[in-house]
């Protein structure tokens, strides 16, 4: 239940961040965000009905397709999010009447700032298990149909609404409006990856035991051993395995170099990392 209202509590900051963002500084400017939030923004620029009535009604039908897809409690915290986030597009805009926070803002200005707090209340929502945008969801339906990735569906979606946008906003508008999008999308990256990015090392070399011992000693860093095989060779070796931090990298590199100048080094991104390390204890 903590777990829960820990989720909730958050999903509901993120998502009034989100409206605020929207109203304070995208809508004031002429800017668009992508997705089914860029799609509303236009149809309520031609329409001049409330903005918060078209992201609820046209995320709907894409929760409801989710609910086979992606399982009732994302799709619960998905509903709730979105309702959270139209109920405050309609209360900031009561509140700001179509004005800028900051009177007088500069368009460049309006879409970093716009951008910069738009990801942070959507990756808020995201990294607490839910989405506000109806195009993912059709995205992750669609690429089981066709041959093309969730990324690839999303991208051609979003390359139409800008598209779109140039003709209702105007083409510098429309411009910006990629800038906002892609600060938000590196936002989001930070907020639900976190500043303190972890990274998954693979050494082979024919000294693992050397090295291996010498990461655990100098890093205080647990490794694993991995048994393979050379394709070439054909020999038998031992990949030495372990996850660090992105500030730790240069130091393992010159631990394994100063054993193994031919050493081969891996370096991938991890996402996320679970489990407990255990150490063995000093007699």
């Amino acid at each position: 239940m903590r777990a829960y209202i820990k989720d909730y509590f958050f999903l509901t900051i993120g998502a009034l961040i989100y409206a605020f963002a929207i109203e304070a500084f995208l809508v004031p400017s002429g800017l668009i965000d992508g997705g089914v939030t860029g799609i509303s923004m236009i149809l309520n620029r031609i329409t001049n009905l409330q903005l918060g009535l078209f992201i609820f009604g046209i995320n709907l039908p894409f929760v409801i397709l989710a609910i086979q897809k992606l399982g009732l409690r994302f799709v619960f915290a998905t509903f709730y999010s979105i309702i959270v986030f139209a109920c405050g597009v309609t209360l900031f805009s009561s509140m700001f009447h179509g004005h800028c926070i900051i009177e007088n803002l500069e368009l460049f200005l309006a879409a970093v700032f716009g951008g910069l707090i738009l990801g942070f209340g959507v990756g808020l929502i995201i990294r607490n298990g839910a989405s506000v945008d109806g195009t993912e969801i059709l995205s992750i339906y669609v690429t089981k149909k066709i041959s093309f990735s969730v990324g690839e569906i999303i991208m051609f979606i979003n390359v139409f609404i800008f598209t779109v946008a140039g003709f209702v906003f105007g083409w510098q508008q429309a411009l910006y409006s990629i800038i906002t999008y892609f600060i938000a999308y590196k936002t989001m990256d930070v907020v639900i990856e976190g500043l303190n990015e972890s990274k998954s090392v693979f050494v082979i070399t024919d000294y693992s035991q050397e090295i291996g011992k010498d990461i655990m000693e100098k890093m205080d860093v647990s490794v694993t051993y991995i048994d393979a095989q050379g394709g070439y060779s054909g020999l038998n070796k031992r990949i030495v395995y372990c996850v660090v931090s992105r500030l730790q990298i240069p130091k393992l590199k010159e631990i394994t170099k100063s054993i193994d100048p031919k050493a081969f080094i891996a370096i991938e991104n991890v996402y996320e990392v679970e489990g407990v390390r255990v150490k063995k204890k000093k007699i």
